[in-house]
């Protein structure tokens, strides 16, 4: 992982701005029912690696009961106003060690922030380390290198007298490495009407299927492809790692 980005430090009392909780309901109960499906028995206790502001969290503490772990802590502070019901922990998903293991490990978007294979190999053995016999793991990168291309986004939310508006602009300068680049630039309105502008990079990771399948392989899963469902990431792929009994 690189210099984290502005998002996740000092800008991070504008998070739910950018990126609301009731954006995440469509593609969360994708995220429930496949990990329902996948255990056995269904699970009910979770790890979230990487929960980052709480926003699928939001939605899947029912049906389980959720432990979620961030390296930031101002994330963890934003999720815990939003989940004060889940228990929260500060760690990073390559290296933490809890001492327990779940039914169930789910890593959502920040994964794509692990820009080698070293230290994708290092989550998901984070992830297996914490998978019950009989559980799964899944993980949501952005793209995979085969499906990835040169995209833009905008949006933005208001609410407590504020506003945030961006523009994302995903783009990769060098197609033989295993990064690409997501430049962001925010409209930031005060309260008293004030409108500042920030310029926020994010250096994202980027890895072929057959590599994200190898690895899971490598560290004791089974895995499987599965398309993504929901709205603008509809065709794009989940990785599910299931671990034998």
């Amino acid at each position: 992982m690189t210099e984290e980005p502005k998002l996740y430090g000092e800008l991070a009392s504008w998070f739910h701005l950018l990126t609301a909780p009731e954006d995440y309901a469509e593609e969360a109960d994708q995220y429930r029912r496949v990990l329902l499906d996948a255990c056995d028995p269904p699970p009910r206790t979770m790890l979230e690696l990487g929960s980052g502001g709480g926003n699928n969290a939001s939605h899947m503490k029912r049906p389980f009961e959720l432990t979620l772990i961030d390296r930031s802590p101002h994330m963890l502070a934003i999720s815990l106003r939003l989940n004060p019901e889940c228990d929260h922990l500060e760690g990073d998903m390559r290296t933490v060690r809890l001492g327990r293991q779940f039914d169930a490990v789910f890593v959502h978007d920040a994964v794509s922030y692990i820009t080698s294979e070293e230290d994708l190999r290092a989550v998901m053995e984070t992830a297996f380390a914490h998978c019950r016999p009989g559980g799964a793991a899944l993980f949501v990168p952005d793209w995979v290198r085969e499906t990835f291309r040169p995209s833009t986004d905008h949006g933005g939310h208001d609410g407590d007298g504020r506003g945030l508006r961006f523009v994302e602009w995903d783009w990769d300068p060098d197609p033989t490495d295993t990064t690409y680049v997501a430049d962001f630039a925010y409209l930031l309105r005060n309260a008293d009407g004030t409108v500042r502008v920030e310029h926020d990079r994010h250096l994202m990771g980027l890895f072929a299927r057959s590599d994200w399948l190898r690895l899971l392989e490598e560290a004791g899963f089974r895995p499987e492809v599965i398309p993504a469902e929901h709205g603008e990431e509809a065709g794009s792929e989940l990785f599910l790692g299931a671990r034998d009994s």
